[in-house]
């Protein structure tokens, strides 16, 4: 099993339907494969064996899934990452997966080539001008096969402590969860579907829901490098996109485009919402410009990503996470892993083929998440006599800004290394158009002055540009409990 065959299997019988484009760029399936290939005779000229761990950051652009599934089809275990990243957070991604290389655009090649020498990887800048006849110059081989329980891909992602871990998802994982996905009643994608690629591929959501789906089934991927929501009008119109998904930013963006009649989406057959919360207003407010219906859905880096789903075959519920999807088991349960009982508000656990091996070289990590084959999740919800989830709070403090997540500690870490802050605390408040925005309360060493804007620009350098503190605030002193502990619940940012 290997989640590469999928693409090859596609190969063989739509050979030339156009798998993925950008614009004016088109691969067929057939070519999709063939380069493909290629790269996975590049990957082992590297060094790289099966199981080897190699990453890759690139924006949503054709090499993406030619690079993607060339590790793939070498044996080797994909580690995308954020090309946002900073050279301190690729050295810990690479140091951490014990990748042997990192392939990444060009444009971020600075920080990439920086992070890569930190951890001791191989760097392979992929600049698009120079890249097909680099990638031409290599013998293809052939598909490399895996077991299901082989890992694929490590996700990195985090708690509210310590640095990101790397969620080890297996081709079992990845496939299962893509074919419950390509089905009617979820997504509902198949040849001759146009699938809108405008979350980004290094992501689990558009990794598996857009790219994996896409390719299984033999739909034609139109890729979006930046979101915008003119853009995004143009290439649905153009492409005739039938399939939308997106976070509610994005549709929080085009609903309130103020030119949407100048584009023609009576295309749109469904959108699917993922990453954060939708508000209901939202939905209502694109469904009444586009006449598309958004269902949303939950899930997380651990679980492939999803978990649960507004079904199309069943009611819709404004608000809910949907219900488990096929093969998916979820309950509610308490801090000592004991169901709660029936209408009370516990924490999502979630079963089945979609749950992640484990956190790679973390077995503390793995079982403080996984006990006897559920997953908990930090999210707090409640269940409708129709088994329907109500997500109401996250039992972690991550903060989610425009469908990213950004991890508190991970930014307090950065702040306590000014050498003017004595304390800081990281907190999401509500923002109109992010969802939430990230907020610091920091207090100042004594005889030490300095401003927001110098603050701000100090995490700029150190952390990817959506994981900043846009919001500075100082204060005398935070709020602690009485382990010292600081009350992040108490902390109340003023306009």
């Amino acid at each position: 099993m290997n989640i590469a065959e999928n693409l090859t299997a596609t190969a063989a019988k739509h050979p030339d339907v156009v798998a993925v484009k950008l614009d004016d760029v088109e691969l067929t399936y057939a070519q999709l494969a063939g380069v493909a290939a290629k790269a996975a005779g590049w990957v082992r000229e590297l060094g790289v064996e099966p199981g080897d761990r190699v990453a890759v950051s690139l924006p949503n652009i054709p090499h993406m899934p030619i690079i993607y599934y060339g590790i793939l089809m070498a044996g080797g275990v994909v580690v995308p990452t954020n090309p946002l990243y900073k050279s301190r957070e690729f050295a810990h991604v690479l140091r951490d997966s014990g990748a042997k290389a990192i392939f990444a655009w060009n444009g971020v090649g600075e920080e990439a080539s920086k992070g890569a020498a930190e951890a001791g990887a191989t760097y392979v800048e992929v600049d698009p001008a120079t890249f097909t006849e680099q990638l031409l110059g290599h013998e293809a081989i052939e598909l490399v096969s895996r077991q299901p329980d082989d890992t694929a891909v490590i996700l990195y992602t985090s708690g509210t402590t310590g640095s990101p871990k790397g969620a080890e998802l297996t081709h079992h994982n990845m496939i299962s969860n893509a074919e419950v996905c390509s089905r009617d009643d979820l997504i509902g994608v198949t040849v001759g579907d146009v699938v809108f690629g405008g979350l980004p591929l290094f992501h689990v959501f558009g990794q598996t829901c857009m790219m994996n789906v896409a390719v299984l089934t033999g739909a034609t991927l139109t890729l979006l490098p930046r979101f915008d929501p003119t853009k995004a009008l143009e290439v649905i119109a153009r492409d005739k996109v039938t399939v939308m998904g997106g976070v509610p930013t994005m549709y929080v963006a085009l609903a309130q485009a103020p030119n949407h009649a100048d584009f023609d989406t009576s295309s749109l057959r469904r959108c699917v919402s993922g990453g954060a919360a939708l508000p209901v207003e939202v939905l209502k407010a694109f469904e009444d410009v586009y006449d598309a219906p958004i269902l949303e859905g939950y899930g997380l880096s651990e679980t492939s990503p999803v978990a649960s789903f507004n079904h199309g075959d069943r009611e819709r519920k404004a608000g809910s996470i949907g219900q488990p999807i096929s093969g998916v088991s979820m309950k509610l349960i308490d801090a000592e892993w004991n169901e709660v009982p029936e209408g009370e508000i516990g924490e999502i656990a979630i079963s089945g083929p979609n749950v992640m091996k484990g956190y790679f070289g973390n077995p503390d990590a793995t079982a403080n998440s996984i006990h006897d084959g559920w997953f908990r999740t930090g999210d707090l919800a409640k269940r409708d006599d129709e088994g329907y989830y109500y997500i109401v709070d996250r039992a972690k403090d991550m903060i989610i800004r425009g469908g990213y997540n950004v991890y508190p500690r991970e930014i307090e870490e950065v702040l306590y290394e000014h050498p003017a802050v004595a304390s800081a605390a990281v907190v999401g408040v509500p923002h109109e158009t992010h969802g939430e925005e990230v907020a610091a309360v920091i207090t100042l060493k004594p005889g030490h002055e300095v401003t927001e804007d110098e603050i701000r620009e100090y995490a700029k350098t150190k952390v990817a540009a959506y994981k900043y503190p846009r919001i500075i605030r100082f204060v005398e002193a935070l709020p602690l409990g009485p382990t010292g502990k600081i009350l992040k619940r108490e902390i109340k940012i003023e306009d």
